[in-house]
């Protein structure tokens, strides 16, 4: 393992017990340096029981000494044969209590704007079932007709890194079996930036479309003709006309 069971009680604990840098139990306990900050203000962790890992058989104590005497000392963790590969645990994602109302509202989220992700890949990124997914897919959950769709990651189920790495597997995945992509899904495989660089205007299909533009767009130059302008009026030759004409001969 990178980080040590319990990381936050073992942060505690350092914190409470050694005179080592914020960045080492930072560090070592595999959070960020201004959490461990608010572990000593006390605005983080109240309440939680420092967790000793000299006692616990996860760091010597000689490694506290080397670190309390050099600050830019990092702590190594002893090694714990049964701890190997507890990292890799597979299985849905642990959702607080307090968010686990929100899921079915993420969930709807996710199947409306994101119809390319499977319900394995939803389960994995709010960490819900598949009964579930299918309920409100298919429009037969319970309380279907009270819950309002709302992004996941403004939610705090999942981050919006994983989202976008989700999206990108899911779409490359379909044009791998040979779906048809749209134009949203193609704007899924390149970043945001080259994403709003891209025309959005419809462009003009090749073939008979592009022949029927042409056609158009030479009428439109093409000047009218009124060479036979007589044919739209269709006046009448009477009498006058005639003695006019004798006149000239004359």
């Amino acid at each position: 393992m990178s980080k040590p069971l319990m990381s936050k009680a073992t942060a505690v604990w350092l914190v409470d017990n050694t005179t080592l840098t914020f960045r080492q139990v930072a560090e070592f306990c595999g959070m960020h340096e201004l959490e461990v900050q608010g572990i000593a203000d006390g605005d983080v962790a109240t309440g939680v029981k420092g967790f000793d890992p000299v006692g616990n058989n996860q760091l010597d104590a000689i490694e506290i000494e080397r670190g309390q005497k050099d600050p830019l000392y990092k702590l190594k963790l002893k090694f714990n044969a049964s701890a190997v590969g507890e990292e890799k645990r597979r299985g849905p994602r642990y959702t607080p209590l307090s968010k686990r109302q929100d899921r079915p509202a993420s969930i709807l989220w996710l199947v409306k704007f994101h119809p390319e992700l499977s319900d394995g890949a939803i389960g994995k990124l709010v960490g819900t079932t598949k009964p579930t997914i299918a309920a409100i897919r298919e429009r037969t959950h319970w309380n279907i007709n009270n819950i309002t769709a709302i992004d996941p990651v403004a939610l705090g189920l999942c981050k919006q890194s994983e989202l976008d790495a989700a999206v990108q597997i899911a779409v490359r995945k379909k044009a791998a079996e040979g779906g048809v992509m749209s134009d949203d899904e193609r704007r899924k495989l390149v970043s945001t930036e080259q994403s709003l660089g891209m025309d959005t205007e419809a462009k003009m299909p090749s073939g008979l479309g592009a022949l029927a533009q042409f056609s158009r767009d030479e009428q439109e130059e093409k000047p009218a003709d009124f060479s036979d302008a007589d044919s739209f009026f269709n006046l009448p030759h009477g009498d006058d006309d005639e003695e006019e004409d004798d006149d000239i001969r004359r």
